[in-house]
C-alpha cells in the first residue's frame, strides 16, 4: 500500500513543481491500488518511478478510476 501512496505522490510532484508537499488522497490511492497489484506487483520492490511507468504502460488495461487519477495528475 505504501508503494501506491508513493507512486501517487510522484504523480502529484510531476503535475507541478509546487506540489512537493501534496500527496495522493486516500481515494486516489484506492483507485489505483488494485491495478498496481494486478499489473505491477512484480515491480513493487523497484521503486516508485518504476511503478508509475508500469501504470502508464498498462494504461489501456487500468480501471477507469485509476486512468482518471493518472490524467488528473498530468500523466
Amino acid at each position: 500500500m505504501k508503494i501506491v501512496f508513493l507512486a501517487l505522490t510522484l504523480l502529484s510532484v510531476a503535475a507541478s513543481a509546487g506540489a512537493l508537499a501534496h500527496s495522493g488522497t486516500e481515494q486516489e490511492e484506492k483507485a489505483c491500488s488494485r491495478d498496481v497489484q494486478r499489473f505491477c506487483r512484480k515491480l513493487m520492490d523497484q521503486g516508485d518511478f518504476t511503478i508509475l511507468a508500469c501504470l502508464k504502460e498498462n494504461r489501456s488495461k487500468l480501471s477507469p478510476a485509476c486512468r482518471y487519477v493518472l490524467v488528473s495528475h498530468g500523466q
